[in-house]
């Protein structure tokens, strides 16, 4: 890592600023290291779909890497001061074929968000809205919910309308299935962050 460390160049982004857009070319990696990342595109009518939310830690523009050629998604910071290192994709590649660890925990990488695209599309094809909102609550719960005793506690930034261009719903849907949840004391919400009292009601 030291060694891609020393090779990156360091990009700061201000709040809703394109990274890049549809069709542009697929040559740069990204590495998020602080703020968040919009990963979306836009419908036949206009309207975002988002397909994931990013978090420090988090790599994105990899799909150069097994062939992509253009984007087919946007990248957008959600936040002031987005940090992000970057590297040529051509360069990582040559890193990689000289690390095999490196190799594998990108392939494996690629492959887990490919899945979880896979499940996303399951799910707007075959599920309603309520079971939409609430697989993402459940996928937030698992991936950055923080356990308290049979609680989970998840922090967030998203908006209702987040929500919704999450799920391909509108936010009063979101509005009505979230207050119906916490009326039923099913979760417990503040501001940037909700309590899932039981992820066994949570359905």
């Amino acid at each position: 890592m030291h060694k891609i460390d020393q090779r990156t160049t360091l990009k700061i982004a201000d709040k809703n600023e394109f990274i890049y857009f549809p069709d542009e070319a697929s040559k740069i990696l990204f590495f998020l290291k602080k703020g968040r990342i919009k990963i979306g595109s836009f419908n036949s009518e206009g309207k975002e779909i988002i397909k994931a939310i990013l978090y420090p830690g988090e790599v994105f523009g990899e799909m150069g890497l097994i062939g992509e050629k253009n984007r087919k998604d946007f990248a957008i910071a959600m936040d002031n001061e987005t940090r992000m290192c970057t590297l040529n994709i051509e360069e990582f590649k040559s890193i990689m074929n000289a690390n095999k660890h490196l190799s594998y925990a990108v392939t494996k990488n690629i492959g887990e968000k490919l899945r979880k695209v896979e499940r996303r599309l399951e799910s707007l094809l075959f599920k309603d809205a309520r079971e939409r909102i609430i697989d993402l609550m459940r996928d937030m719960a698992f991936n950055y919910g923080k356990k308290i005793g049979e609680e989970v506690l998840v922090k967030h930034d998203l908006t209702h309308q987040d929500i919704a261009n999450l799920t391909a719903t509108s936010r009063q849907t979101v509005t009505t299935l979230l207050n119906e949840l916490k009326e039923k004391d099913i979760i417990y919400m503040e501001r940037k962050r909700f309590l899932i009292r039981d992820l066994n009601s949570l359905k």
